[in-house]
């Protein structure tokens, strides 16, 4: 549990940081979030947060599209996030959680002519899914929202009860995942994670027209590919039955980092276990992230000072 929150423009006690039940974001889902990570390094005895600029960015993006007015600028947020780590003062793995809303205690589904306001709390946080060197997965019987109902390109709270359909039928299905299809058929993401296969020595991900979320983790992934891996990324459709013949196959995204995918149904993934480029990147991308890496230390903020 965390202690702190920051809510209404301050630093407040967990157990203060409460909406109304008309709260307009609580009865339609306008709102937009970010999750972001912040990975404990021993060795360096620091609480590096990863990516945390273009998480913001990506906020603003996300706020844009709702007609929510952010108050505080990418900086800003930056430095509010590092206050509020410190404050709960953990030395361990954490999940940073933003919330941009439409705060109006009203009835009427719009987005104009409300209050915005935004909060954030940050917890401790292990893995997203319990099997990520071979997670077994199904394709769902929910489609991707598009981009002309619900634009998947913005975090936005309301359009995750498609997540939450697809993943929960998964889940109850006895699976770890579920990938999701386009309106036309195609493969859009996993439930809340970007998609990639590797045929023929390079990464193929689905394009940001397809739906997706444009991940931050998917653009970590391909740079760390290209320039750690020398592998290309190809961004085009997926048809189904290509996972069927793909020789490996991975989700990745702030929560699920990088998990590969080893079973598909009742079909393997190549060999059915976790195979040498994944499990590559993971090596690549866990040091990454904990700043053990000088290279890309430019992507991880740290918490701690002296």
């Amino acid at each position: 549990m965390p202690k702190y929150a920051f809510f209404q423009g301050q630093f407040v006690p967990i157990e203060d940081a409460r909406v109304s039940i008309m709260t307009h974001a609580f009865n339609y889902g306008t709102g937009c979030f970010e999750g972001i990570r912040a990975y404990w390094n021993d060795q360096a005895e620091q609480l590096y947060v990863f990516r945390l600029r273009e998480h913001f960015e990506r906020m603003h993006r996300s706020s844009r599209i709702l007609r929510i007015q952010l108050d505080h600028s990418v900086s800003e947020l930056c430095d509010i996030t590092l206050e509020l780590l410190r404050k709960e003062g953990l030395r361990q793995d954490m999940y940073i959680r933003p919330l941009a809303y439409k705060a109006d205690e009203i009835i009427g589904v719009r987005l104009h002519d409300l209050t915005d306001e935004f909060a954030m709390f940050a917890i401790p946080f292990g893995r997203y899914i319990e099997q990520e060197e071979g997670a077994h997965v199904c394709i769902s019987g929910w489609r991707r929202v598009d981009d002309n109902a619900t634009p998947a390109r913005a975090k936005i709270t309301g359009a995750y009860i498609n997540s939450a359909l697809s993943k929960t039928d998964a889940v109850l299905s006895g699976y770890d995942e579920a990938l999701v299809l386009t309106q036309t058929g195609h493969i859009s993401e996993g439930s809340a994670e970007n998609f990639f296969i590797v045929r023929n020595g390079q990464l193929i991900t689905p394009s940001v027209t397809s739906n997706i979320l444009e991940g931050i983790t998917r653009d970590t992934v391909i740079e760390l590919a290209r320039e750690e891996m020398g592998l290309k990324t190809l961004q085009r459709s997926i048809d189904r039955s290509e996972i069927y013949i793909c020789e490996e196959a991975f989700l990745c995204g702030t929560g699920v980092q990088v998990a590969a995918i080893t079973q598909v149904e009742h079909r393997p993934v190549g060999t059915g276990t976790i195979g040498p480029v994944v499990s590559r990147l993971r090596e690549i991308y866990f040091d990454v992230v904990r700043g053990k890496n000088p290279k890309y230390r430019h992507w991880c903020t740290p918490v701690y000072t002296g």
